[in-house]
C-alpha cells in the first residue's frame, strides 16, 4: 500500500482521519489560501484543496496526499480563519441566529501514477441566537484563530450549534462520507480493513 500523507495541519482532521482507522502522515503545505470573488465558495474550497494537496504531491510523488480546505458562507460572504479575537467575536456577530453553509473542498493526488480525484460537500448549519457575552464565553473554549467561521463544531457545540443538515464531520473539518471512499480508490483503507482482508 502505499504511503498517505496528510496536507494539514488541522488536528480535528487528523483526529477524524485516526478515528475512521487511517494513519497519515502529517505534513502540512503551508500554502496561503485565497478566494477570488469570480470562484464560488465550492469551486475556491477546491482550489486551495487542490493547491495543498499538490504542493505536498511534488515533494513526496510516491504518496497518496489528502489535501482539502473548509471555507463558512453566508449568502455571498465567505469566511476564513479569523486574524485575531476581535475579528472572530464579529464573524460570530454576523452568523448567530442565522443558517450559513460549510464548504470543504477534498483533493486526493498520486503524483507518480498521475491520479488526481476531487470532490466538495456542502453543509448547513443553524446558529442558536447569542448575546454578544455568551459570544464571547464561547470564543473563550473555541480557540478561533485557525477555525474557517471562528468556531469549532465539536466544542461544545449545543452552546452555538442549532441544527445541523448534512455531514456532521464536514463541519469539523472533513466530510469522512467523501473522504473514505476517494482514499478507497487510490487503495487508502483502515488499518481494521486491513487486517480483514
Amino acid at each position: 500500500m502505499s504511503r498517505f500523507v496528510l496536507a494539514s495541519s488541522s488536528p480535528r482532521r487528523v483526529r477524524l482521519l485516526t478515528e475512521a482507522g487511517f494513519h497519515p502522515e502529517v505534513l502540512p503545505s503551508h500554502i496561503t489560501e485565497i478566494q477570488w470573488d469570480f470562484l464560488t465558495p465550492s469551486e475556491g474550497a477546491l482550489f486551495n484543496a487542490v493547491r495543498k494537496g499538490m504542493t505536498i504531491a511534488v515533494q513526496h510523488p510516491d504518496a497518496v496526499v489528502l489535501g482539502a480546505d473548509t471555507i463558512v458562507t453566508l449568502g455571498r460572504q465567505v469566511f476564513g480563519k479569523p486574524a485575531d479575537m476581535e475579528e472572530a467575536f464579529q464573524i460570530l456577530k454576523q452568523l448567530v441566529g442565522q443558517t450559513h453553509e460549510v464548504v470543504t473542498g477534498i483533493a486526493v493526488i498520486h503524483l507518480n501514477k498521475n491520479r488526481t480525484r476531487v470532490a466538495t460537500e456542502r453543509t448547513e448549519v443553524k446558529f442558536r441566537s447569542l448575546t454578544d457575552s455568551e459570544i464571547r464565553e464561547y470564543l473563550e473554549i473555541a480557540e478561533p484563530l485557525d477555525k474557517a467561521g471562528a468556531y469549532a463544531a465539536q466544542e461544545s457545540p449545543d452552546r452555538i450549534i442549532e441544527s445541523v443538515t448534512g455531514s456532521f464531520t464536514n463541519v469539523v473539518g472533513l466530510p469522512m462520507e467523501i473522504a473514505r471512499p476517494l482514499l478507497a480508490e487510490f487503495g487508502i483503507v483502515p488499518r481494521e480493513v486491513q487486517k480483514s482482508e
